[in-house]
């Protein structure tokens, strides 16, 4: 497109006395040039730098509230969704609102960055806070989660209309050349901050600090396109005000910096109580160890209470010695890092040999070094029959070779969405077919009587793997532990299976159980069974059926 010949004056150029000519009027033909300290095109090289900067961070603002939500609620497919859906919701609203402001693109672009590093940059921290110390307000969590989702979308979609008129401004181009060199920026940077979250700032800053960083980031490369290259498109009070406004937002970001260690401590304290014993993040997973002397060892997962010693026993007795009632030379434990169904596995005389399966080698260091979480299991990983191989179970099993006389799957629970494959037709095939003659699989598949679409979805799925099942419940944990108390489930329920029949009962020959007899399986079998839901349809990969 060939441009009209106009008489105005070269801009950038000084008059005599030292001033610029100001910037002629937008007119139909499209948005009036710049005034720039460089050349055109060192302008545009800037200016689509700082488009894939804006776009970088924008995409770690995304996946930072889909890890964090994710960490807090343990539905990774939900809360994916419900970022996403409401994020690019609001990212076309977003465009649409700064339409208005096209006349004051740069100092517009300015104001939207400041307020969009201020917003996403605090986004972990503000989630944390109100998981930490609201989690009594049911769905605070998640109405926050939306709020962030929508805030950081409009100000993501006002970029795009602003940039554009931007890179504009700084050279004409027809229309779509315009559009093809902003989203090739904006793509390219999209890719490099998705991939900087997991492998950069996630190990070497964690969510919180990693957040805060990104902000700043985003202030500094919005702030220097504006005062830096469009500072003769602004007038004198819009740069001092916008200066003042991303110092503000810097130092309040440093600040919350400073501070994130302290906060993450109090946080901890407000979820976890005052004795926490060990707080670390491994490649799978947060891991808190808590317990003082006068309150009990507990052991929490990405914010779930995995394992109590004032109930652990029971669960793990009622998880394992039903199925060891039988040949039981060979064991394999899916998941238990911990080491708790390890210990009731070597109580029985005649294991030979037993594999841990556990994904998180982080668990399994500790179960093994911290003291009171050895002797809770009773230095279970010091026996020689031991092997740990860490591994996600569902891969192991795929190219596992030995036959087994007991499985036990010791797993987060089924309605845990990141877990579904490993409550899945698919998965129960592949442990069939590790199973001996005559080997019997047992399965922690969640609370009966609040859940019981959950649970015989897992029995309903562990038959349609070929296997002949055997439900029973056991009475939940115990309501006083501190840090589960209000989400304690009220029972515990599983599910022993085999080739044949499994009959439910104990090894004569084991010590004998704390909390279990003979009498008690059979009725607690027949109260899950009055519980019992027909026709529900088997889980599979590609399409789960399991609801938290």
């Amino acid at each position: 497109m060939i441009e009209p010949h106009t008489s105005t004056p070269t801009l950038g150029v000084a008059r005599a006395d030292g001033s610029h000519p100001p910037a002629p009027p937008r007119t139909a033909a499209g948005p009036a040039r710049a005034d720039l300290p460089v050349r055109p095109g060192t302008g545009r090289f800037l200016v689509l730098t700082g488009v894939f900067t804006c776009a970088a961070c924008g995409l770690v603002y995304e996946l930072e509230l889909v890890a964090i939500a994710s960490y807090l609620t343990g539905d990774s497919v939900t809360e994916t969704s419900v970022v996403l859906s409401v994020m690019v919701f609001a990212m076309g609203v977003g465009s649409l609102a700064a339409k208005r402001l096209r006349r004051h693109a740069a100092a517009g672009f300015g104001a939207v960055e400041a307020l969009l590093a201020l917003v996403g940059g605090c986004s972990a921290m503000a989630l944390y806070a109100v998981f930490a110390w609201g989690g009594a307000w049911a769905g605070g969590p998640r109405l926050f989660l939306v709020a962030f989702s929508l805030a950081i979308g409009l100000l993501i979609g006002a970029e795009v209309p602003l940039l554009m008129e931007l890179i504009q401004r700084v050279r004409r181009q027809e229309a779509g050349g315009a559009v093809a060199d902003l989203f090739a920026a904006d793509y390219v940077g999209a890719l490099v901050g998705g991939l900087a979250f997991p492998f950069l700032l996630l190990p070497l800053s964690g969510q919180l600090t990693g957040a805060l960083l990104t902000g700043s980031v985003n202030a500094v490369a919005g702030a220097a396109l504006v005062l830096g290259l469009f500072r003769r498109d602004v007038g004198r009070r819009v740069r001092w005000t916008l200066l003042v406004v991303n110092t503000v937002v810097l130092a309040l970001l440093a600040s919350a910096a400073a501070l994130a260690d302290d906060f993450e401590r109090a946080a901890r304290h407000a979820v976890y109580g005052g004795d926490v014993r060990v707080a670390l993040r491994t490649d799978v997973q947060e891991v808190v160890l808590t317990g003082g002397p006068h309150r009990p060892l507990e052991l929490f997962l990405d914010g779930r209470l995995r394992v109590s010693e004032r109930d652990g026993r029971r669960y793990h007795e009622a998880l394992v010695r039903p199925a060891m009632a039988g040949p039981h030379a060979r064991v394999l434990v899916l998941g238990g890092g911990d080491g708790l169904a390890l210990r009731e596995v070597l109580e029985h005389p005649g294991v030979r040999r037993a594999d841990v399966v556990e994904p998180d080698a982080g668990v399994v260091r500790l179960a093994r070094t911290d003291p009171r979480l050895s002797a809770l299991n009773g230095h279970a990983y010091r026996d020689p029959r031991v092997r740990v191989v860490t591994q996600d179970a569902f891969q192991w099993l795929r190219g596992a070779r030995t036959a087994y006389d007991v499985v036990v799957a010791d797993l987060p629970d089924p309605g845990i969405t990141a877990g579904t494959k490993l409550y899945s037709q698919e998965f129960y095939g592949l442990v069939r077919g590790v199973l001996a003659d005559g080997g019997r699989l047992v399965v922690h598949a969640g609370p009966v009587v609040p859940r019981p679409r959950v649970f015989w979805t897992v029995e309903a799925t562990v038959r349609a793997a070929g296997l002949r099942t055997r439900p029973y419940r056991v009475d939940g944990r115990d309501p006083g532990s501190a840090a589960g108390a209000g989400r304690a489930p009220r029972d515990w329920g599983f599910v022993l299976a085999s080739g044949t029949a499994p009959r439910l009962g104990l090894d004569p020959r084991a010590p004998r159980p704390r909390h279990l007899t003979p009498a008690s399986l059979r009725a607690d079998a027949r109260a899950a069974e009055r519980l019992r839901l027909p026709g529900l349809a088997a889980s599979t990969l590609v399409h789960p059926r399991y609801t938290g």
